[in-house]
């Protein structure tokens, strides 16, 4: 059997469109789990400490680049009523 460029070009592209898409997806879930942990710290904090923080857009963005790291951050300017309040 003779292969074709035509095959062997499509199943090079086929797998570099998987890569990336791997890529993407793992990024993506990475994002949404840092997420909904820092949502989680940030109602924890409502609830457990009595902070007056709206979850917006920003809040959660914050949080998904930052983890919990973000959530503590955007904690610490509400307290020290700079953001969020």
């Amino acid at each position: 059997m003779v292969v074709e460029i035509i095959e062997i070009l499509v199943l090079v592209l086929a797998i570099v469109v998987a890569f990336f898409l791997y890529k993407a997806l793992k990024t993506a879930t990475s994002l949404a789990i840092n997420a909904v942990l820092g949502v989680l710290v940030l109602f924890a904090a409502k609830v457990l400490l009595g902070v007056n923080i709206t979850i917006t857009w920003v809040a959660v963005l914050i949080c998904a680049i930052g983890g919990i790291f973000g959530a503590l951050a955007i904690v610490a300017l509400n307290y020290l009523k700079m953001a969020f309040v």
